[in-house]
């Protein structure tokens, strides 16, 4: 998968594979909500069957994210851990936060505010 574009929803939404050394993951562009979530969710599920290790989901770009959205991330999360796989989100402060954090979802995953900290602590892992 190189890249999602809705078909019919938010032309500016779109999914890529994440680009961060070796490790497997996507970003996400846009919008996601109820138009847009049957695309997260196939490029999740894409980026996780063709994937090993720790996955990255990269929501810096993500102007908006409703009930939907945080419906993918949980379903994803949950694949992954039937591998016990971890999962990372990449996710600064700002409005999209704010909505993980009060749907609670923010416990569920841990939180980087940009690709530069993830890296950082990789590293420091090593």
């Amino acid at each position: 998968m190189s890249s999602q574009r809705s078909g019919g929803g938010d032309p500016a939404f779109e999914v890529v594979d994440l680009a961060l050394g070796g490790v497997a993951g996507v970003a996400v562009r846009g919008e996601v909500e109820l138009a847009t979530a049957p695309q997260l969710t196939a490029a999740l599920d894409e980026g996780i069957r063709r994937s090993g290790g720790l996955f990255v989901i990269d929501l810096s770009i993500v102007d908006f994210l409703d009930s939907t959205g945080i419906q993918c991330l949980i379903r994803a999360r949950a694949l992954l851990g039937r591998d016990d796989r971890p999962v990372a989100l990449i996710c600064p402060q700002g409005n999209v936060r704010r909505v993980l954090e009060i749907a609670a979802v923010a416990e569920l995953f841990p939180l980087y505010a940009s690709r530069d900290e993830l890296a950082r602590e990789l590293i420091a892992r090593e």
